[in-house]
């Protein structure tokens, strides 16, 4: 006779293997004495297995994980799920209210990790939501886009040195793995001092929906789930090798006016080619933007309005062939849309 999986204790409650609870946990309040709530759906699978944690909206302007966590909810089925996922699609619920990054004393909450119990509004939560939801967890998907006015392409950024967050960062089959030192503050930094290893997922812009991003985003999710042995192994069509730049830059503007980019997200530029030109405003001059060599762009501004200084374009230096990667990111991204929901496709085509 098979044993049976025990429950998971989670913030007071008791979770019958199987079962799926939402519940409202408190981490702060503001001065008008109202609680600041996040919600947190907890799937208690059938099956004993490890306990994923996938977060979005720590920025609570970074929309696109919202979308990933609830369509990746809506594709369990709990009778055939290993483990248990934590799923937090707002962790920072007032910057979401208020279309904003930051907290109320504009601090960014990914650097206040793992918080004080008595700090700050921002350490406060930190706190809280570090001890009551991140150390429930195994593992850790920390679901992220660019900030405002800039996109990125969908990427992991992972501690590689870790061999566990190496190996989740592989198994999400990005095209594109980032290197990425721990930052102090930071979700990842304080999860891997407590031997939780964490991969970050960078896809699209602020304030913004963008099919790919959410299609990338709840493909990779279920590609780590099936690593961890928590889904059963499908069959896949081509395996995507991600490829680990060995450096990345950004492109910094020599002069101000307005940015008429010549290059798109995954595109491949090569050295000293044009690709973009700023103008002034009023037309009497123009200058073109070199690249410095020969890459694929990773991330850009999207804001046509540039200061002298301003940081446009991010780009991935390969060892490998520039061609083999661009064509990589093409069929990736052709792919990430088959796993968008029908509502979300409905959207692209009208």
């Amino acid at each position: 006779m098979a044993k049976k999986t025990p429950p998971f204790e989670f913030a007071g409650l008791t979770i019958e293997a199987g079962k799926h609870v939402n519940c409202e946990l408190e981490i702060a309040r503001l001065y008008t004495h109202s609680p600041l709530s996040v919600s947190v759906d907890v799937l208690h699978g059938k099956h004993p297995g490890p306990v994923l944690l996938i977060n979005a909206a720590i920025h609570g302007d970074e929309l696109n994980g919202i979308e990933v966590v609830r369509q990746v909810i809506d594709k369990i089925d709990l009778n055939k799920l290993h483990g248990t996922i934590i799923a937090v699609p707002v962790v920072n619920v007032f910057g979401f209210i208020h279309k904003s990054r930051y907290l109320p004393d504009r601090r960014d909450l990914n650097r206040c990790f793992p918080g004080s119990e008595r700090g700050s509004i921002a350490g406060r939560m930190a706190y809280q939501y570090f001890n009551q939801v991140v150390r429930r967890a195994t593992h850790v998907v920390d679901l992220h886009t660019a900030a405002i006015y800039r996109t990125n392409l969908p990427q992991i950024r992972a501690n590689l040195a870790n061999p566990l967050a190496k190996e989740m960062a592989m198994a999400f089959g990005s095209p594109v793995v980032v290197d990425a030192s721990l930052r102090d503050g930071s979700l990842r930094a304080a999860a891997e001092a407590f031997n939780i290893p964490v991969i970050t997922f960078e896809a699209g812009e602020a304030l913004r929906l963008d099919p790919h991003a959410v299609g990338s985003g709840v493909q990779g999710v279920l590609k780590v789930m099936r690593h961890l042995d928590m889904l059963r192994t499908s069959r896949s069509k081509k395996v995507i090798e991600p490829m680990v730049p060995k450096a990345t830059r950004w492109i910094r503007a020599d002069y101000d006016g307005l940015l008429r980019s010549h290059v798109a997200l995954g595109e491949k530029v090569s050295k000293d080619q044009v690709i973009a030109t700023v103008s002034d405003p009023a037309g009497s001059s123009e200058v073109s933007v070199i690249a410095p060599q020969g890459g694929i762009v990773i991330g850009q501004q999207t804001l046509p309005l540039v200061n002298e200084g301003d940081a446009i374009f991010h780009i991935a230096f390969f060892e490998e062939p520039d061609g083999l990667v661009e064509e990589q990111v093409e069929n990736y991204l052709g792919e990430a849309i088959e796993e968008l929901d029908d509502d979300l496709k409905w959207g692209m085509t009208n």
